[in-house]
């Protein structure tokens, strides 16, 4: 049986396709001969298998709520209400000096809750002045924690170093492991930070 606000309706006696669609008052259930308003809030018991579409949050900050586990002491949500993958464009400087032109190969990032994971690829075509570090700008700004990341020189020397973004921080910014500069005529970089915003 389906329990509908105050009243049952016999679900053996329903032929066809039941679809389910928000009605703004609640859910709704077509019958055939009308519409029925279900609880605004309903309650399912098993399974929920989608054979086609999505399921789609329709409100910022809602998502799935795991409060239901076990939660380790300092918890502060169970909510997670965001998941996106995309590109961006990065824009790249020197610590000192002025680069004069770079090419941008890839730039591409998966956002799972707070937790960013950006990798960018980009030549360095002509260093002009520049050196120390390169700052490679971020899809997001960080939040309140530092964090790190890896890099990989692959043209010149093949050299592997690392990558940083301080806390609210919109770029990340990579050097060689021992300090020195990256930014070489013609060497093409790899980039990846982890950071949460």
């Amino acid at each position: 049986m389906l329990k509908v606000a105050n009243s049952v309706i016999d679900a053996s006696r329903i032929t066809g396709v039941l679809p389910v669609v928000n009605g703004g008052t609640g859910v709704t259930t077509s019958t055939g001969t009308g519409n029925t308003v279900l609880s605004a809030a309903p309650t399912l018991s098993g399974d929920v298998n989608l054979s086609t579409g999505n399921l789609v949050i329709g409100t910022a900050g809602k998502g799935i709520d795991f409060s239901a586990d076990p939660s380790a002491a300092g918890m502060t949500s169970e909510l997670l209400a965001d998941y996106e993958e995309g590109t961006w464009t990065p824009v790249i400087t020197a610590s000192a000096g002025v680069l004069t032109s770079y090419s941008i190969i890839s730039a591409v990032y998966t956002k799972v809750g707070r937790l960013v994971v950006a990798t960018s690829r980009f030549t360095i075509t002509n260093a002009g002045t520049g050196s120390g570090n390169l700052i490679v700008t971020l899809p997001f700004t960080a939040g309140t924690q530092d964090s790190t990341g890896a890099t990989f020189e692959s043209v010149i020397a093949g050299d592997a170093g690392r990558a940083w973004v301080s806390a609210g921080s919109a770029s990340m910014s990579v050097a060689k492991y021992n300090n020195t500069t990256y930014c070489v005529l013609n060497s093409t970089v790899t980039a990846t930070s982890i950071y949460s915003v």
